[in-house]
């Protein structure tokens, strides 16, 4: 044993030496001392192999305890510039980051509506079902709720109602109404977008995503009519698609509208000849919108009979999608670098 003592001193000498401190594990003279075991006389192996066996234990200790004292990371700031923290987890300078692609186009988009007159709001991640639904002339039962495939959380409302996580941004219309109302008073118009996330139960492909962005819109003063609702969309398409285009409405259904209309506009890429965008037909459905329902006006306090006014719903990934040709929706959260540095 006094061979096995010799051995691992000089081992351990040898380790507090060596760059790379695993490589003491193979050491010739562990090697030697294991091949020696079978060697041993039956009274001595058991011995001989036990104390051959801690001194290889001590040194793995001692090795992982090197490396992990090698792997301590210098605390975070959290609130510093990105810049300006380095070290093992430096993160990637600003310059090489960049604007995710709808972030870009919400900030674009919001700069048209602004200079046509429209206050920019936020919408909700988490909402009641009376924001929801009611406040939109949804009753409690009604069949149009079912389309709306909404997520319910297992939270729930003053009224025991589960919580939902807004399946458009009208959720938002109500409070708008009421935030502004005041306009109305001062002989100036309600004139307000909201642009944010919506969420709902879709099976994902190429066109629907359970998350997405919406902006609503809605407009409401005096002697409102269709024709401003059209002309309004379309100073907008056009300005973001940055060409003339044709319209065209078609008579719809929405519980907070009435009358409701399908918005579709040529097609941008093919001026209406017909291409792989928009099917061969020339155009593009694009949008809900409609005269705002007397009920809705109602529930924000709002005289139907001396106001009136229009609302829009769009699909904000989707007018990205076809201002760059993105033939899939799921990219836009894919997290793929390759997509992203398009942009």
């Amino acid at each position: 044993m006094k061979d096995i003592a010799d051995i691992r001193e000089t081992l351990l000498q040898r380790f507090d030496t060596l760059e790379t401190k695993s490589d003491i594990l193979k050491a010739p003279e562990l090697k030697v001392m294991f091949n020696a075991i079978k060697d041993q006389s039956v009274e001595e192996r058991a011995a001989f192999g036990h104390a051959v066996n801690q001194i290889r234990v001590e040194l793995q200790a001692k090795v992982a305890s090197a490396e992990a004292a090698d792997e301590v990371i210098e605390p975070l700031d959290v609130t510093a510039p990105w810049d300006v923290n380095t070290g093992p987890i430096a993160l990637l300078s600003t310059e090489d980051g960049s604007i995710h692609p709808l972030m870009r186009e919400i900030t674009v988009l919001g700069d048209i509506f602004e200079r046509m007159g429209f206050a920019i709001e936020g919408s909700r991640e988490i909402d009641d079902q009376y924001h929801m639904f009611e406040s939109l002339n949804f009753p409690k039962g009604h069949p149009a709720r079912d389309d709306y495939d909404t997520f319910m959380t297992v939270e729930t409302d003053k009224d025991g109602e589960p919580l939902i996580a807004p399946a458009h941004t009208s959720t938002m219309q109500n409070r708008m109404l009421k935030k502004y109302k005041a306009n109305l008073v001062a002989d100036e118009p309600i004139a307000v977008v909201v642009p944010d996330r919506v969420f709902r139960n879709e099976d994902l492909d190429a066109r629907h995503e359970h998350t997405f962005y919406q902006v609503e819109g809605v407009y409401v003063a005096k002697n409102v009519h269709a024709g401003m609702l059209i002309a309004t969309l379309k100073e907008f398409l056009q300005a973001y698609y940055a060409k003339e285009l044709d319209v065209r409405v078609n008579p719809f259904y929405f519980p907070f509208t009435e009358p409701s209309f399908e918005f579709a506009l040529s097609c941008p890429f093919c001026d209406k000849k017909g291409c792989g965008i928009c099917g061969y037909e020339g155009w593009i459905e694009l949008l809900g919108c409609g005269m705002i329902h007397p009920n809705v006006l109602k529930a924000a306090d709002i005289d139907p009979t001396v106001y009136t006014g229009f609302a829009f719903g769009c699909g904000i990934d989707r007018l990205v999608m076809m201002k760059y040709g993105i033939e899939d929706v799921r990219h836009f959260h894919s997290g793929k670098l390759d997509f992203l540095r398009q942009f």
